[in-house]
């Protein structure tokens, strides 16, 4: 009887399968994580796009047409690790200025349009005037 209760015992402290597997999808998850920051703060305009997505070709005209040298990831093959991890954002173009998440297409132009989006170029080093 007590080498049952010394089994049931040691069974019980064993992790499970799925205590395993939750540990490799959070490792996994944070080398995502890690990577887009690593992206992000390559330059200091960082877009995250679609190859023939109408949106993103607007917003990489607008950086191009402002005179930001952006760098830009397309994500056509592994998109959907990086949409989860980009903010919780459903769609494309994301836009890091400066390492930090600006966000998608609609933010941008409302920065565009309220006039802070230059500001915040120039702090980042993507505009020199």
């Amino acid at each position: 009887m007590f080498n049952q209760e010394k089994l049931m015992h040691y069974q019980v402290e064993q992790p499970s399968w799925s205590y395993y597997m939750k540990s490799v999808r959070r490792t996994m998850e944070e080398d995502q994580m890690e990577r887009v920051m690593r992206l992000a703060t390559q330059s200091a305009v960082v877009i995250f796009s679609f190859n023939n997505c109408c949106m993103c070709h607007a917003m990489k005209s607008l950086f191009s047409g402002m005179g930001v040298n952006a760098m830009v990831h397309e994500l056509d093959q592994d998109a959907k690790p990086f949409m989860r991890l980009l903010g919780n954002s459903t769609s494309l173009p994301v836009v890091f200025i400066g390492g930090k998440l600006v966000g998608s297409m609609d933010t941008v132009l409302a920065f565009h349009i309220n006039g802070s989006l230059v500001p915040l170029l120039k702090h980042a080093g993507a505009l020199w005037l």
